[in-house]
């Protein structure tokens, strides 16, 4: 049915279609270090290391580094990659790294992580050196066949979707099969890396490779890291030719465009599609694993209570005895997010606190009635300045206290009365330090003196609360030691090996441990007096983070399952426990086999060192920001500053994130109209600077002033300055944003039809310029994976735009509207309320909407419009529906809604409504891992008086 202009243009007196566009497209914010952070840099042939002032000692030894795995990281791929740049992030407490196309380069973020299981007995910048620059490999493979076609035309933008089809678990397994063949350590080797995996398989689930591949809202399936390590690893070992995988993308990269032909071409190499190759590798490793399991005698403990099932995967893990009955645990899972719980022999569990952005949870700790944990604290401009502070609750009270601002500690633990803290941090030069803190007030008694600058890890105090068990990391590996707080002695209880030790707790006259030398993570005891070391627990799929009871008689510990970790507890029999496995690295079949096959490990010898020399000496120099502003990556066809489409033009951004620029023709597909257009974002100084330049035609269907309706076309020129402020404002559960915006637009069109007065001469001569300003706050609670929204939370959108000048056509309007998320019946279920209200005075010229509108309704611009929505949405079923090779549903999720306006003009009403629903499924296409989301909305419109069947695409997670 067609709008019937004729009927409300003349009562309301409603310009249909406006001038000016409602809201500009404008680049997207990125994160930066603060505008006085100096950057330098250092070179060598083929990496430049970009670093901010006071890391250049790290900064040459990280280059010298990449030089030495330049070619060995690359060997069995067949390509030694070109010259990179890499960007050492030092001012936030995040232990990551990655390596992008959009501008390529790669970056680290160097803060060492307690986390055991991330670098093994590695220096953290090793470890990131070898498995980030794999990726630069693996990147680099595509610059060949289509893929340099694709770069061609489109730059890293079209070489990066050359590489859609190569699975990512291939990419990251092959960057830790990497890192374990070239390294000492690497994940390939730590057993926590594959602990989920195996209890799956001797749990009896063996998932299709489909659910493998894409994941699943009710059942832990092991990420694309675990996944991508065993599959590739095994074609490596098994292959004549252990380069069979450069082989395979060289293939793949000669015509990579048709549906599965990752798969084909490893078929075309190995006579194996990726089903088969994950088939051959869970029969291996299921016998493997069960073997195994098979010899090993089992410790009894005793499993305490929880309220979880088995239906939905939750964890509980990381225990800590608030007195001699009752743990603290960390629960979490698909269907939760993180919270404290109580857990007590024969009562149910008790939630304590909903925890924020938590750091660190392995370091969770209790003492003195007190549990205390990290959380990260973003500054709220800069994004890449993170911090990570105290957050202490009294369990008696329930209060939460925040001791101490803008920290950097990567762990901090209590001692046993709760008074007082020990610390760790990494700052901005790598420094690692140990710091005696406390409690109340977050102030520093003391720094413990750390001349030789070894990482401090998993510091825990003794029952006495003086003495303290710490593990540290040095060029042998790691050692164990028993600190004096009092007095900062230190005595070597384990000396330096190979042995990736973690999690001690000290006890009268032992410490305990875990370490991997058994073949998995089990909780060893070595002798204060004696040295001795034995082994107190053997469990199925092993065993992680012990703890004692405040008696002395008891010991919990968390162990992993296939529905989700548990809290065991067992009697502390020391009389019982077993002589323990030396300190060395236990036989593993893949992590072996795939060194001794390395043709990269000949070159830089199965262990990366950790000391000696780290070549020349490299020259600094300073690192300016605008003059590599414009750093071109793509041409031809590339992305819109939206997001949401293609245009043809050049897009750039420099390494650092501070300036972003695009430029390019495009096409509205709607419309049917094009337009040239320049885009450039300056984001170096606290306010973002922006600003757009934009020629183009418009083609709409309205009334013309004569009467009756007709398609017309106009043109336009368009200028756009502002700046705009984002801010962070999280400090709790609560995920809270604000921004604020300021635009100044110029816009002028040639041959406007649609107003009577000014006549379309005068809209030519008489530009709009117009004043724009925004405010959006957003507070929303975080979601659980399981969640379909937020479940409570509100946010506010204030909009004005105004013509003050006095020159050029005149407008003004207000817009307001709020929303109220709220929790629905169900679990995952979310009820969200909105309401808007919209002024606009009627003059020479209208805008368009300012607040949302309800769904399928034509827009009226009156000068009132007042719109309320409720909507409710929830999830149908979580399934797991394969359609051969082809499609895998995980969930069907249904939205019902009901929304309305009320529009005013002088002494003219209108009402209308629209009501109706959504289903939607979110699924998988050819075994891609990752989700689309699509659906049908069936809504009743009453200003057409129908109802209507309408396709949605509600989320392409490319």
């Amino acid at each position: 049915m067609k709008f019937p202009f004729r009927t409300l243009w003349p009562a309301l007196g409603l310009a249909v279609l406006p001038l000016l566009a409602s809201a500009q497209t404008l680049l997207p914010i990125e994160q930066q270090v603060p505008a006085a952070v100096r950057w330098y840099e250092v070179r060598t042939p083929h990496f430049r290391v970009v670093y901010p002032q006071g890391f250049e000692q790290q900064a040459r030894r990280t280059a010298a580094r990449l030089e030495q795995v330049h070619e060995p990281a690359g060997a069995s791929l067949g390509l030694a990659a070109r010259p990179v740049t890499v960007v050492l992030q030092t001012r936030n407490t995040i232990g990551n790294g990655f390596v992008t196309l959009l501008p390529r380069h790669s970056e680290f973020f160097t803060t060492f992580p307690q986390d055991p299981y991330l670098p093994g007995t590695l220096d953290w910048l090793d470890e990131l050196t070898v498995h980030e620059y794999r990726h630069v490999v693996q990147f680099d493979k595509a610059h060949q066949g289509l893929g340099q076609l694709g770069y061609l035309f489109g730059g890293y933008g079209g070489l990066g979707l050359t590489t859609l089809g190569v699975p990512d678990w291939f990419a990251e397994g092959d960057a830790v099969g990497t890192e374990t063949a070239l390294t000492r350590s690497g994940r390939g080797r730590i057993p926590n890396f594959d602990a989920y995996f195996r209890a799956n398989l001797l749990a009896g689930r063996r998932y299709s490779y489909a659910k493998a591949v894409a994941g699943s809202f009710r059942d832990n399936v092991p990420n694309h890291y675990v996944l991508g390590y065993f599959l590739t690893s095994r074609l490596k070992r098994t292959a004549p030719d252990p380069g069979v995988w450069g082989t395979v993308l060289n293939r793949y990269y000669r015509f990579p465009v048709y549906p599965l032909s990752f798969s084909d071409k490893l078929r075309r190499t190995t006579g194996l599609r990726t089903d088969d190759l994950y088939g051959q590798t869970v029969r291996e490793l299921d016998s493997l694993w069960r073997q195994q399991a098979a010899a090993r005698p089992l410790t009894p403990a005793t499993e305490l209570p929880v309220a979880a099932t088995e239906k939905v995967f939750t964890e509980y893990q990381f225990p800590q005895y608030l007195d001699d009955s009752t743990v603290v645990a960390l629960k979490s899972g698909l269907g939760h997010t993180p919270q404290l719980v109580a857990l007590r022999r024969g009562q149910p569990e008790r939630e304590l606190w909903v925890m924020g952005l938590h750091h660190n949870p392995e370091q969770l700790s209790a003492g003195g009635g007190r549990v205390a944990w990290l959380e990260f604290r973003y500054h709220p401009r800069w994004q890449q300045q993170v911090y990570s502070e105290l957050r202490v609750l009294d369990v008696a009270t329930g209060q939460v206290s925040r001791p101490g601002r803008r920290s950097r500690y990567t762990t901090a633990v209590l001692s046993p009365d709760g008074r007082r803290l020990l610390a760790v941090s990494t700052d901005s030069s790598y420094q690692h330090r140990l710091h005696l803190l406390d409690t109340e007030t977050g102030r520093e008694l003391r720094t413990f003196d750390n001349p030789e600058n070894l990482p401090y890890l998993h510091p825990r105090f003794a029952p006495d609360g003086h003495t303290a068990a710490v593990v540290r990391l040095e060029a042998a590996g790691k050692r164990l030691e028993l600190l004096d707080t009092e007095t900062g002695q230190a005595r070597v209880l384990l000396p330096a090996a190979n042995d990736n030790i973690a999690q001690p707790q000290p006890g009268p006259d032992f410490v305990l441990f875990t370490s991997p030398r058994s073949g998995q993570e089990e909780v060893y005891a070595v002798r204060i007096s004696t040295g001795e070391v034995q082994q107190v627990t053997s469990r199925p799929v092993g065993s992680y983070h012990p703890t004692l009871s405040p008696d002395g008689q008891r010991l919990a510990f968390h162990e992993i399952k296939a529905q989700g970790s548990r809290v065991l507890e067992m009697p502390l029999s020391p009389g019982q426990w077993q002589p323990a496995p030396p300190a060395a690295l236990a036989p593993n079949r893949y992590a072996d086999e795939l060194t001794a096959r390395e043709p990269g490990a000949r070159t830089v010898g199965p262990i990366l060192p950790q000391d000696g020399p780290v070549g020349p000496v490299l020259m600094a120099r300073r690192y300016r920001r605008l003059p590599h502003a414009p750093n071109l990556y793509g041409w031809g066809l590339v992305q819109s500053p939206s997001g949401n489409g293609l245009n043809l033009g050049i897009r750039a951004q420099d390494v650092l994130s501070t300036t972003q620029a695009v430029a390019g023709v495009g096409f509205d597909g709607i419309e049917r109209a094009g337009r040239v257009f320049a885009d450039v974002s300056y984001q170096g100084l606290g306010p973002v600077l922006d600003m757009s330049v934009e020629h183009g035609g418009r083609r709409a269907i309205g009334p013309l002033p004569t009467g009756g309706l007709s398609e017309e076309t106009w043109q336009y020129n368009r200028l756009s300055l502002g700046s705009r402020l984002p801010l962070v404002l999280t400090t709790s559960r609560m995920l809270t944003s604000l921004t604020v915006g300021a635009f100044y637009q110029r816009e002028q069109a040639r041959n406007y039809p649609f107003v009577p007065r000014p006549s379309p001469v005068e809209v030519t001569i008489r530009p709009l310029n117009v004043l724009l300003g925004t405010v959006s706050f957003s507070r929303t609670l975080r979601q659980s994976t399981r969640d379909v929204a937020p479940r409570w939370g509100q946010s506010v959108l204030l909009t004005v735009r105004d013509t003050p000048f006095g020159r050029g056509l005149e407008a003004r309007q207000l817009g307001a509207q709020g929303s109220l998320f709220l929790p629905g019946v169900g679990l995952h279920h979310a009820l969200r309320l909105r309401a808007g209200y919209q002024y606009q005075q009627q003059q020479e010229y209208r805008f368009g909407a300012a607040i949302f509108y309800p769904r399928n309704l034509p827009y009226l611009g009156a000068n009132y419009l007042t719109a309320a929505s409720a909507e409710y949405r929830l999830p149908l079923a979580d399934v797991h529906w394969e359609l051969g090779r082809v499609l895998y549903v995980q969930r069907l999720k249904a939205n019902v809604f009901a929304d309305g306006v009320r529009a005013q003009s002088g002494t003219l009403r209108r009402n209308y409504y629209s009501t109706g629903f959504d289903v939607s499924a979110v699924f998988n296409p050819l075994r891609l891992r990752t989700p689309l989301e699509v659906g049908l909305r069936t809504v009743y419109n009453s200003y057409y008086r129908v109802w209507e069947l309408q396709p949605l695409v509600l989320n392409v997670g490319f």
